[in-house]
């Protein structure tokens, strides 16, 4: 992130005292998006790379994120590396992110050719023994074989190989269905397989006895809070609040869609009008809305918002740029940031439609997202050339987000350090863009079951310190659901 900011500073100095605010405004929201911290960090990774006293130093190198297939395409295009394309026409992007890098460009391709070396770069994918993460396991290693980073192994990590009780074996029959499951791309790399450890991974002596030994100490951590509240302690505020507009909010597999599907049904249960928007197939949610006259559903299609969305930029970028600059503007159009906004607008125009009704949706914008958005409408003010780029339903919506009484980002995360921290930096990251945010869900608790198996119950009792964070930095705002079998109902959720 450090890496990201000085990057950033680097890019934008050269423009102060020399462009309008609103187009400053602009360009550093572009260059605050996950893509430039990907470039900033692979700036980094090239300086090891390349770095022949390095190479001398150590036997190996070893990094704890690899580039992605959109970071690495980028640097293989010609326009990436000019400065900011000057007649931009194609509104909300994160354009711009290798502009002040120019001077690097060979070291950059002696990175991108060691990559591609399996004589001397070997890309561990690690995932988890649940369905999810192998599908976006098998995405990242055939985007990057198609790259020609070949070498690959897979880690799977946290896999439960015995079980005494009704909660283990129901964790680890889990487990080998996904295991059983294996996407085909992943099936033809060698794979190894970590055991599930009762202790978080921090701290020296935890990483050395990763590998060969458990510990089965119970934490002395005691819950802060006297009563731990259900999820139906959150539906009510948002029933007595009346919020209008409501995203479920985390990291991929924390149970977003799962818990916007309980928060419908149960202001459908207190009499109101709910649309449930989701990113699932819509088949997944169909116990919600069966037999339920107040609740109505749509699915907003990923994969069709984002090819709508890139069909109808290209059209205009064809009409004035080059054939570089057009390369460069379809490749960014891959990137994270590019999907996140097509979605957006996919939501707001659901939103505009349903005056009448609450509407819960599965994913929230990022900060980051609503900030280019705004900064792309005041560009377009500022320099007089609107294309109608930032559509009339989005620009109707943004205001409304920043209205508290109005709009409300329920935050769902696990009670474990990774998932905590990555939902503490989106809501920060939505607090810079002024979105409020009260509520936190703590999903699949171990701690709220009554497991008696020792690996379980020593891992359950890790949990409190999480619960005990989420507890402080929400001001006791948040509630916990215990972990179950399979994908529940939304009624079921509201039990527990």
């Amino acid at each position: 992130i450090q890496a990201a900011a000085e990057y950033k500073e680097s890019v934008i100095a050269p423009y102060r005292g020399k462009l309008p605010d609103a187009v400053l405004a602009n360009m550093e929201e572009q260059l605050s998006g996950s893509c430039t911290v990907e470039i900033a960090a692979f700036n980094e990774f090239t300086n090891f790379i390349t770095d022949e006293t390095a190479a001398k130093e150590y036997d190996h190198i070893i990094f704890d994120t690899a580039p992605t297939g959109h970071t690495l395409r980028m640097l293989q295009l010609p326009s990436a590396w000019s400065n900011f394309i000057s007649e931009s026409t194609h509104g909300a992007s994160c354009l711009g992110q290798l502009s002040g890098l120019e001077e690097r460009k060979g070291m950059y391709k002696q990175a991108v050719n060691t990559l591609a070396d399996g004589k001397l770069t070997t890309l561990v994918l690690v995932s988890r023994p649940e369905t999810s993460p192998l599908s976006e396991a098998e995405r990242a290693s055939k985007e990057l074989a198609d790259l020609g980073v070949h070498n690959q192994m897979l880690v799977v990590n946290g896999v439960l190989s015995a079980y005494d009780d009704a909660i283990s074996e129901s964790l680890y029959n889990k487990q080998q269905k996904a295991l059983a499951a294996i996407p085909a791309e992943l099936k033809n790399i060698a794979a190894f397989f970590v055991p599930l450890r009762a202790y978080n991974i921090t701290g020296m002596e935890n990483v050395r006895n990763l590998l060969t030994k458990d510990l089965f100490t119970v934490s002395s951590e005691t819950i802060n809070t006297d009563n731990i509240p259900t999820l139906n302690k959150v539906i009510d505020d948002l029933y007595d609040s009346n919020k209008k507009v409501i995203f479920t909010m985390g990291k991929g597999g924390v149970g977003k869609t799962s818990i916007a599907a309980a928060i419908a049904l149960g202001l459908s249960e207190k009499g109101k009008k709910v649309h449930l928007t989701t990113t699932d197939p819509a088949a997944h949610l169909k116990f919600v809305i069966e037999g339920n006259a107040n609740i109505t559903m749509s699915h907003i299609d990923e994969k069709a918002e984002l090819k709508r969305y890139q069909e109808e930029v290209l059209k205009k970028a064809r009409e004035t740029m080059s054939e570089d600059d057009v390369a460069y503007v379809e490749e960014d159009l891959r990137s994270p940031c590019t999907q996140e906004i097509a979605v957006f607008r996919a939501f707001a125009e659901v939103v505009a439609k349903s005056e009448n009704e609450v509407v819960v949706i599965d994913t929230a914008p990022t900060g980051h997202t609503l900030l280019l958005l705004d900064s792309t409408q005041s560009y377009h003010k500022e320099v007089k050339r609107t294309q109608g780029d930032v559509p009339e339903a989005v620009k109707k919506l943004l205001p409304r987000l920043r209205n508290a009484d109005e709009t409300s980002v329920v935050i769902v995360t696990l009670a474990e350090t990774t998932p905590v921290y990555e939902a503490m930096r989106l809501e920060e990251d939505l607090h810079r863009a002024e979105i409020a945010t009260k509520w936190w869900v703590i999903n699949s608790s171990l701690y709220a079951t009554d497991t008696t198996n020792a690996l379980l119950k020593a891992k359950a009792s890790h949990e409190i310190e999480w619960i005990n964070k989420v507890d402080e930095i929400s001001n006791g705002n948040f509630v916990v659901i215990k972990w179950k079998a399979e994908d529940v109902k939304g009624d079921a959720l509201l039990e527990s």
